[in-house]
């Protein structure tokens, strides 16, 4: 089964910065989609960015121009760039193997990781 490994998560101040991490050993990595999801503590998860085989991405409103997605296929890794962060932010994200169609970012069928935790405090 393919299992991601999300890392990088860390407690920092509004308006510092994050790079999160979702690796795999996975030889097929490079032909999938990727999805960031976060849940905030007492919230339901939610997609935050994604990024298709190809680099297309998208992003949830709530981070768009604070947050960029990115991929490296020779090292199975597709990173999260989070900038300008706020307390908001604070959650545990994780990230999702899918498929990606003209813009739009879909999950496939499995489980979820155990996320890394992201605190931002004001």
């Amino acid at each position: 089964q393919v299992q991601l490994v999300e890392s990088g998560g860390g407690s920092v101040q509004a308006g510092g910065s994050l790079r999160l991490s979702c690796a795999t050993s996975e030889s097929t990595f490079s032909a999938s989609a990727i999805g960031w999801y976060r849940q905030p503590p007492g919230e339901q998860r939610e997609l935050v960015a994604a990024i298709s085989s190809g680099g297309s991405k998208n992003y949830a409103d709530s981070v768009k121009d604070r947050f960029t997605i990115s991929r490296d296929n020779a090292k199975n890794t597709v990173y999260l760039q989070m900038n300008s962060l706020k307390p908001e932010d604070t959650a545990v994200y994780y990230c999702r193997i899918g498929t990606f169609y003209s813009g739009t970012y879909y999950p496939a069928f499995g489980s979820w990781g155990q996320g890394t935790q992201v605190t931002v405090s004001s």
